[in-house]
């Protein structure tokens, strides 16, 4: 005969993470805690906390993929525990970021035989990509200045004003003066005439970016790649490009196929790309291609020998995760050039609704271009009562999350709002987003102004106008006022110069 015991009536009520004295305390911020919990505890407290984070598929901040089909998010679980860097042990893994090097190359026109082999890497990101292609720059120059018996402590790299923050950090991590190309008022891109003019004997190269992180806008790296290409010759210099292509690498090619912005141009060295942005793959996948092996100096590579063959290796990690790059390959045939350029045109059309739903409005300015990365930046026609800051806080009581930021030098006094059109954006949410924005408008035009103009403010442009009183003048003093009033503001909200990268 059989016996069972029942547990008693609190045992079953000790079940419930709700009912345990586990949501009774608060949760360890400093230390960890002397004693176990139970794992539907761990996972239901930690599960609550996460619930205050915004929702991904809404944040139009970010150009970092949030949506896959969920047979790609199966392959990624399935390889969850595999390092990349045990080569020898995933050889097959290895295997699939060569093939995914391959084709990245020659969707960039690398000149390459077919069946030959690309010279790139994959990266946690275009961060890495970045200073990876740096180093090779600084290498190949410090090389060969050292041939010429001439200086090689001051390496300098030319660089719009727009560009991501990850190129600053490369600048002072390695030791490389960043000379930057200012912007102005309409003109949010570097200037290729005046990024030349910089560009002096100790330029290890300059650097174009095809989507910027502000307005989406392609840089004209034809233009840049012609005006070198004068320079070298007429000084005698061999100043290369490298194409910063994050947010464009996967873009251009299936929208805009005749523009020559990558290897088909002779200057172009390499080029880097996000994977985890237009390439669709969830956040920690960059890559970084090089035209030929001879702009990958041989020093900076590590060669390890997996399976009798020789794998190179250059990369600033050692450990990282195998999932993002096997979810590559899968994109990449799972969608195909055909995939890819049906998905890159529905986020151009969706951009454009979104585009046209904020002109009608009759409020804002947009500034960014319909060439380039598929996003909309835009800013306040007027901003004397309201700012493109308060916009953005007011839309997040209906779950967006659209970042508001003002331009670099020399366009500090324009703040606008941007929104990233992705993959998983579509014209329905558009449509909803320029009706949630268009309600935020008529509130925050009923409230009263929070912007006050002290009394500083007002004298600046009073003295301005008093002193001319032509129309160019007066005009100047109203950017004086929307440059005051825009720094106050920016004392008291957190703002954003930079995407993500």
């Amino acid at each position: 005969m059989l016996t069972t015991t029942n547990p008693a009536p609190e045992q079953y009520v000790e079940s419930s993470t709700f009912a345990s004295r586990y949501v009774r305390e608060p949760l360890p911020r400093f230390q960890m805690p002397k004693n176990s919990m139970p794992k539907e505890a761990a996972y239901q407290v930690i599960t609550d906390e996460l619930m205050l984070d915004g929702n991904p598929r809404l944040n139009l901040a970010s150009f970092v993929t949030t949506w896959m089909e969920p047979e790609c998010d199966k392959l990624m679980m399935a390889s969850v525990n595999k390092n990349y860097v045990d080569m020898d042990e995933y050889p097959v893994t290895t295997e699939l970021q060569n093939r995914c090097v391959n084709m990245i190359a020659n969707l960039f026109n690398a000149p390459i035989g077919s069946g030959e082999a690309a010279v790139g890497v994959g990266t946690v990101g275009s961060s890495e990509a970045i200073m990876l292609a740096g180093l090779a720059f600084k290498r190949k120059w410090q090389q060969k200045m050292k041939s010429q018996g001439k200086p090689y402590d001051k390496p300098n790299i030319v660089t719009g004003a727009n560009v991501q923050v990850c190129w600053e950090k490369f600048a002072r991590y390695f030791e490389v003066e960043l000379k930057e190309v200012k912007l102005k008022e309409g003109y949010y891109v570097m200037d290729p005439v005046k990024a030349v003019e910089m560009v002096d004997e100790n330029t290890i190269c300059v650097a174009a970016i095809l989507g910027s992180t502000l307005t989406g806008e392609f840089e004209n790296v034809k233009l840049l790649n012609e005006l070198l290409t004068k320079k070298n010759k007429e000084t005698g210099w061999d100043t290369p490009i490298h194409v910063d292509a994050a947010s464009g690498g996967f873009i251009a090619p299936f929208v805009y196929p005749e523009l020559e912005w990558d290897f088909r141009l002779p200057l172009v060295k390499s080029i880097n790309v996000s994977g985890h942005k237009y390439g669709l793959v969830y956040a920690g996948i960059g890559w970084v291609v090089w035209r030929s092996k001879e702009d990958l100096p041989d020093d900076l590579v590590f060669h390890i020998n997996y399976l009798g063959s020789d794998q190179p290796t250059f990369t600033l990690n050692f450990s990282k995760g195998s999932s993002q790059i096997i979810a590559q390959y899968y994109q990449l045939i799972r969608l195909g050039f055909e995939g890819y350029k049906s998905i890159m045109g529905n986020c151009i059309g969706n951009a454009r609704i979104l585009k046209e739903g904020i002109e009608k409005t009759g409020r804002f300015e947009v500034v960014s271009k319909d060439v380039g990365v598929p996003l909309v930046a835009f800013a306040l026609k007027d901003s004397s009562k309201y700012t493109v800051f308060q916009i953005s806080d007011a839309l997040r009581k209906f779950g967006w999350i659209v970042p508001a930021y003002t331009m670099p030098a020399d366009a500090e006094h324009i703040a606008v709002l941007r929104v990233v059109v992705r993959e998983d954006f579509s014209c329905s949410l558009a449509e909803r987003l320029i009706s949630h924005i268009q309600e935020v408008l008529k509130e925050l035009d009923s409230l009263p102004s929070r912007i006050v103009k002290d009394s500083h403010v007002v004298a600046v442009a009073k003295e301005v106008v008093d002193e001319n009183k032509d129309a160019e003048a007066a005009k100047m003093g109203d950017r004086k006022i929307q440059e005051k009033v825009t720094k106050q503001w920016r004392h008291y909200v957190q703002t954003k110069k930079t995407g993500v990268c």
